[in-house]
């Protein structure tokens, strides 16, 4: 299926048309000091990213809109996907500042687990976040992801260590969770 949807947003395949939005979004740095890689992305850079991860299987790209206004306001993605191991990573950024706080991004989480254990069928869907980063943690958390480690000190920005917060979901376990919200 190539859109997942609920009340409020849909998910749809990123397109060669979402290039300069996805630039603008992830060079921007309330997204981008949110990234374990903080370089600044280029026309050329993001077209490598789609010729050897999204064309490759490697990585499922969409991009989150608003239902109302049919609006795009950022991306979320599963990279690294591992069908041998039936795993791959998370990730998701809000580009447009007047659609965070609105809850997108834990509505995002939700259809996109949903994508992954019945279109991709892995089973564990895992993601890394910053420790200090309360507020994605949250949306996480919601979205029915839990934490499985604390990584100290595991990625240096700017020549400061910062930690990691491991956070996973599997697909048995949001079975289970839809059961007993049924």
């Amino acid at each position: 299926m190539d859109r997942y949807e609920d009340e409020n947003i849909y998910l749809r395949l990123m397109t060669d048309e979402d290039t300069e939005d996805i630039i603008r979004w992830r060079n921007s740095d309330a997204v981008r000091k949110r990234f374990i890689y903080q370089a600044l992305f280029t026309r050329q850079s993001h077209e490598k990213w789609v010729e050897t991860m999204v064309r490759t299987g490697k990585v499922v790209q969409m991009i989150i809109c608003e239902k109302k206004g049919d609006k795009k306001v950022g991306s979320v993605y599963i990279r690294d996907i591992d069908a041998v191991h039936h795993k791959g990573e998370y990730g998701i950024f809000i580009g447009e500042a007047e659609a965070r706080g609105k809850g997108y991004g834990t509505a995002a989480a939700l259809l996109m687990k949903r994508y992954a254990f019945s279109e991709l069928h892995l089973h564990r869907l895992f993601l890394r976040v910053f420790a200090d980063n309360a507020q994605a943690i949250a949306s996480y958390e919601k979205a029915g992801f839990v934490r499985e480690a604390y990584l100290r000190d595991d990625v240096c920005i700017d020549g400061q260590f910062r930690d990691i917060v491991l956070m996973a979901v599997l697909a048995e376990a949001d079975t289970e969770e839809n059961k007993r919200k049924s």
